[in-house]
């Protein structure tokens, strides 16, 4: 991972959550990359990408994130 993903811990601690609870898989970070992608390209708008992927973090308490890349697949 990235060393600038250090900041996982910080987020961690502010979210008062386990470090453990922040760590993404290569399989979480292959889809979010791909997610990244299609909202930047689909839309062209590559601003989208980021803001995607926060509302996917944000939905994730309801679904896995399977479920939502699908959601977002649907709909581009």
């Amino acid at each position: 991972m990235d060393a600038w993903l250090s900041a996982r811990g910080r987020l961690a601690e502010a979210a008062g959550l386990a470090p453990e609870k922040l760590e993404l898989s290569e399989d979480d970070v292959r889809e979010l990359l791909e997610l990244a992608r299609i909202a930047a390209h689909d839309s062209g708008e590559r601003t989208n990408a980021p803001l995607l992927c926060y509302l996917v973090g944000r939905a994730q308490g309801g679904a896995d994130l399977e479920t939502l890349a699908d959601a977002v697949r649907s709909s581009s």
